[in-house]
């Protein structure tokens, strides 16, 4: 037997660290970030446990990275989703209501993301962060900013904060008063993007989220 191509080996990594970056989600989302164990995250993977300490240097940063891919990928699908639109207000509608989304949908899931942010690790820069930095780069130059370089760091700290507020432990701020601030703030219209009153498929952590980590799939129209 031939031995395998070098491309065909970096596609095998790639899927290997794909499916380490959902195995994460699911079962933090499921159990939490203290009772997932990376032995479990591989086991959910079907990889080898050395595979996650390659690819990863420990659990925080692996489900920073992560949760940071959730969360490009949703965003990614909001603004492509169709209609497509290249109106800039319509696409920071969207955007607000994809990142208040997942607080609502996966507040188990965020409230460890935002809780890992505050540890000593700090924030994780990794691949999957730049480009969710990247999409909302573009949904704030296309907003109409002259200096989006400086405009994007705002918008970030905004759906930090009001993803932070909407999961506060008993003192949580609705969503929908979240979004009524930030729409405010950008001047946008209460019916673009998805109306908070829409409902998720099934509210559940346990959503199947195999579209945001296939790595040969466009997650808004699933072409290849």
């Amino acid at each position: 037997m031939s031995p395998r191509s070098a491309s065909v080996n970096e596609e095998l990594r790639r899927r290997s660290r794909e499916r380490l970056l959902q195995a994460a989600v699911e079962l933090v989302g499921e159990h939490g970030y203290d009772a997932t164990t990376l032995g479990a995250i591989a086991d959910r993977a079907g990889s080898a446990r050395g595979l996650v300490s390659y690819y990863f240097p420990g659990k925080r940063q692996l489900v920073q990275s992560a949760v940071h891919r959730l969360m490009h990928r949703t965003l990614e699908e909001a603004l492509e989703r169709e209609p497509r639109t290249e109106d800039g207000r319509e696409r920071m509608a969207r955007a607000i209501d994809a990142i208040l989304g997942l607080a609502r949908d996966r507040p188990v899931l965020m409230r460890q993301h935002m809780a890992g942010m505050l540890q000593a690790e700090g924030f994780v820069q990794c691949p999957e962060q730049q480009r969710l930095a990247q999409l909302l780069r573009e949904t704030v130059a296309r907003h109409g900013s002259a200096d989006a370089d400086t405009d994007y760091p705002m918008l970030r700290a905004l759906l930090m904060g009001a993803v932070y507020a909407a999961l506060v432990p008993g003192a949580p701020m609705p969503v929908p008063v979240l979004r009524a601030e930030l729409f405010k703030r950008y001047r946008l219209d209460w019916d673009m993007g998805l109306s908070p009153d829409t409902e998720a498929p099934t509210g559940s952590c346990r959503t199947d989220v195999s579209r945001f980590f296939a790595t040969d799939q466009h997650p808004a129209d699933g072409r290849k």
